[in-house]
């Protein structure tokens, strides 16, 4: 579990996923070598890493949700096939070996997707749900006091006041063939410093500095701190697939999504049109989340339940097309 002072270097970094070290001292109230010394072993860990993404809808993908059920003798062979493709971003096998819960990210266009063609045609392959994820109602870890001791609001508006994040203008652009290196080395590390970045490149720092601000200012670019929280205590996950009227879509996902637990919720297509991944710390949490958490919540008529066994893949970032793209948020 964290102590206070990762928990308040982590909240920061949510905040401000490229703030200086310095400024995070100051704010978490320790020296720069010691912040610097504690995420870099949190990194090592595996339990934390700031990486930058490129937003799909530059390149017309969009995000989906696809259910897989398969015969169980073939579970193997299909969750080594899936995490090869470079447009699955996670992947995990449910409870009980015959379900593939993955996010995917596809061309939006009118025909079906080469990927789920692929799919499909895989030996052991019963049936496909595909869901496309019409509107994401938080992002992941937006309520840090859910995971962890969490910064006062003062410290948290000198961050802002003094690194702010970037507040993106207009629509996005595609990047350039140029940029690839440069992108390349922030899905790496979200963190690497302009003087890396510009090694990586062969820019000056001064083109490097120009370029991001391009890529931010547009929306193009966004950074992530990608955490496992099964390091952090929280072992128990599962995906929850819900039942809401449309008139009580937006304030049921909205309800859902500020719930203690919840790490992600999405409005989607199909038959349940809400899901939402919980991360609980054993099964005996998850029920008193459901009984005492969900239960709260006005508009859900129903739902089914995929509780994680095993991940497969999580958060990588993708090549898409031979273009770099990040993961569906």
């Amino acid at each position: 579990m964290l102590d206070t002072l990762d928990s308040h270097i982590l909240h920061a970094l949510h905040v401000a996923p490229r703030a200086p070290f310095r400024l995070v001292g100051e704010v978490v109230g320790a020296s720069e070598q010691t912040v610097a010394r504690r995420y870099r072993t949190m990194c090592r860990a595996g339990t934390v890493r700031v990486v930058g993404r490129v937003n799909p809808a530059v390149q017309g993908l969009v995000a989906s949700v696809v259910r897989i059920s398969l015969r169980p003798d073939r579970i193997d062979a299909c969750a080594e096939a899936l995490t090869r493709l470079p447009e699955v971003s996670f992947a995990t096998i449910s409870f009980g070996g015959s379900e593939i819960v993955c996010s995917i990210a596809t061309p939006h266009e009118g025909r079906m997707p080469e990927v789920l063609r692929q799919l499909a045609r895989t030996p052991g392959v019963l049936e496909i749900d595909t869901r496309m994820a019409l509107h994401t109602y938080s992002p992941p870890g937006a309520d840090w006091g859910r995971l962890g001791p969490s910064l006062p609001q003062e410290a948290l508006d000198f961050l802002r006041e003094h690194h702010p994040r970037t507040t993106p203008l207009g629509r996005p652009v595609e990047p350039h063939e140029e940029d690839a290196a440069l992108l390349a080395a922030l899905a790496e590390d979200g963190r690497a410093s302009q003087a890396m970045l510009a090694g990586r490149t062969g820019w000056t720092t001064g083109r490097v500095a120009r370029r991001l601000e391009v890529l931010e200012r547009s929306g193009t670019l966004f950074y992530d701190v990608d955490l496992a929280l099964e390091k952090l205590g929280y072992s128990f996950s599962a995906a929850l697939w819900m039942n809401t009227s449309p008139a009580r879509l937006h304030e049921t996902g909205s309800a859902v999504a500020a719930l203690p637990r919840v790490v992600f919720a999405s409005a989607t297509t199909g038959a349940q049109n809400l899901m939402a991944i919980v991360m609980c710390t054993h099964t005996a949490d998850f029920y008193d989340w459901l009984s005492r958490r969900l239960a709260t919540v006005p508009g859900v008529t129903g739902y089914t339940v995929s509780v994680r066994l095993r991940t497969l893949k999580q958060a990588a970032s993708l090549v898409y097309q031979g273009r770099l793209v990040g993961p569906p948020r």
